[in-house]
């Protein structure tokens, strides 16, 4: 930073690539909650939240390459795994799931542009922008039309001090 009266001592800023899920311990389990599973992958430790489905779950950082999660009960059927809150400051890694992904030209978060990267054909990682407090629509476009996940992100407020 500088200014009229000089220049201050550098620091220091890192960019965190994405979380990427690799994997999972298991692909399936009984309805019921409680059930165990590992997620591997890369950058999982800034993974504030997971979710199967529309269930949030209960997740522990093993390390930057493994999440325990205790799976919450759900219906019986198939339901991806995702972060679905983060902070109203941004930066939460979110992964889109879907088809056709490659042309994705554009992913907002109530209206303002987030920063992505298309992994495949099938997902989409992306970065939440600073947003307020409460659920927003998240809207994918890409060359052969769009696609809303109405209230599909909550931005959750930073504890004050």
């Amino acid at each position: 930073m500088t200014t009229a009266a000089g220049t201050s001592n550098p620091l220091n800023f890192y960019y965190i690539g994405a979380p990427f899920k690799a994997s999972l311990s298991a692909a399936s389990g009984p309805s019921a909650d409680g059930n165990t599973v590992t997620i591997s992958g890369t950058g999982l430790a800034t993974a504030s939240s997971v979710a199967f489905g529309g269930n949030n779950a209960t997740a522990t950082i093993t390390s930057d390459s493994l999440l325990s999660v205790t799976v919450p009960a759900g219906t019986i059927g198939s339901v991806g795994v995702r972060p679905t809150s983060g902070s109203t400051s941004g930066g939460t890694a979110v992964t889109i799931t879907g088809t056709d992904l490659p042309t994705t030209e554009s992913v907002t978060f109530d209206g303002v542009i987030a920063p992505f990267s298309v992994i495949n054909s099938t997902t989409v990682s992306v970065f939440t922008p600073p947003g307020s407090a409460g659920a927003v629509d998240v809207v994918l476009i890409a060359t052969g039309g769009s696609a809303t996940a109405a209230a599909g992100f909550t931005y959750v407020a930073d504890p004050g001090i």
